[in-house]
């Protein structure tokens, strides 16, 4: 999605600490993408020998790396148990001997244990769950504003959403206000841009089109539309982005129901739903993406660039001065004249539409009250080196 394998002109050894990476063009961010977790250090001789015996699909459920924890078991849908990694290089920071994930889909289920003092973290709460939580004082809630935005995707590529008046019109037709009160439930900000308030080079110019469904009917008129069925996809768990998506769409296939667009609701497996996000199986889906490094490419570049279809460029949109705003901007390390470049895109990713952006969320992580030095990442992991237990 950020272009790297065409970029990347070379990799050699300096020593036994130093790794050199030459490239073929100036890219600015690509410090910052490579501090991502994709880039984490791997073992190239467990590499090379799982390769060797034709398992590599192991490399992600039985891994060697160089973090804080060695895994050591991981039950599909049940738990994944790790203990602390003696040879870690800041091993004084790592007070926890063992640490088990429990794979709990319910939110409520997991409130509840933190409450009952049967697990230490939970992440992802419902905002009514927050409240209660906060009402029981069994639990420490932690709020953090999200470094994130939750969206819906138009695949530009299907007949019916080519056409910006289309987009338009059903931009138009959500109620956005009622969207955020009923799922975000005050845990969500009403945003119009792709990127959240606290990315440098944010356009704090855009605005969204006003809630009017007789104008988007007008548009869809415009457009030659009389209405048409769609498929309105959404996730089958909660993210940090959107608590509950289920809902969300719902209230979408109500408000499009308004201007004649009939939306079939689909969902996946989690998994599954990725997969198929990438291929472009999906006529509208409901989306989002917490920022990974702070560079105003993670989230311009990354999810709407022309390299990103395929990839997370969910709208399948390639628009080339949008394009050409990006790549100038990555190939360029005057931070000023970055900025220029992403605001100026923000205002054609506006124009054109290929989303509706619906919402930045407060994240909230509950802890038991014994848990010390617990931190909400802004770039959305959940990290337990410096907490410790009480």
């Amino acid at each position: 999605d950020m272009g790297l394998p065409d970029n990347i002109a070379n990799i050699e050894k300096v020593d036994d600490y130093t790794v050199k990476v030459t490239l073929k063009e100036v890219n600015a961010p690509f410090l910052q993408n490579l501090a991502m977790p994709f880039a984490y250090i791997d073992s190239a001789e467990y590499a090379k020998s799982l390769l060797d015996a034709g398992k590599a699909a192991d490399l992600n459920t039985k891994p060697v790396g160089t973090g804080p924890f060695v895994f050591t078991s991981y039950q599909k849908d049940s738990q994944i148990r790790y203990t602390k990694n003696p040879d870690y290089w800041n091993k004084d920071d790592i007070h926890i001997d063992n640490l088990v994930f429990v794979i709990t889909k319910d939110s409520a289920v997991r409130a509840q244990k933190v409450q009952a003092g049967e697990c230490h973290v939970s992440a992802y709460a419902n905002p009514s769950e927050v409240e209660s939580a906060k009402a029981s004082g069994k639990a420490n809630v932690l709020e953090e504003p999200g470094f994130n935005v939750g969206y819906i995707a138009y695949n530009t590529e299907r007949p019916e959403l080519k056409d910006v008046k289309v987009r338009a019109a059903l931009d138009m037709a959500i109620n956005k206000d009622a969207l955020i009160d009923a799922v975000y439930q005050g845990a969500g900000v009403k945003t119009a841009n792709p990127m959240p308030p606290t990315q440098w080079g944010f356009n704090d110019q855009l605005k969204d089109a006003p809630y009017d469904v007789e104008k988007a009917k007008a548009l869809m008129a415009e457009a030659g539309v009389k209405g048409f069925d769609i498929d309105l996809w959404y996730m089958p768990v909660q993210r940090p982005y959107n608590p509950n998506a289920k809902l969300m769409a719902e209230m979408l296939q109500a408000d499009w129901a308004k201007i004649g667009v009939k939306a079939n609701l689909k969902t996946f497996e989690w998994g599954e739903y990725l997969k198929r996000a990438n291929k472009g199986e999906h006529d509208i889906i409901l989306a989002g993406w917490t920022g990974d490094n702070g560079d105003p490419d993670n989230w311009l570049g990354v999810l709407l660039s022309c390299d990103a279809v395929n990839g997370n460029n969910y709208a399948r949109w390639c628009n080339k001065d949008f394009d050409k705003l990006i790549m100038d901007a990555r190939s360029n390390t005057n931070q000023e004249q970055r900025i220029a470049n992403y605001k100026q895109a923000q205002v054609i990713f506006k124009q054109e539409l290929p989303w509706t952006t619906v919402a930045n969320s407060v994240v909230t992580v509950l802890t038991t009250p014994n848990v010390k030095d617990y931190k909400i990442s802004p770039l959305g992991s959940i990290r337990f080196d410096g907490v410790d237990i009480e």
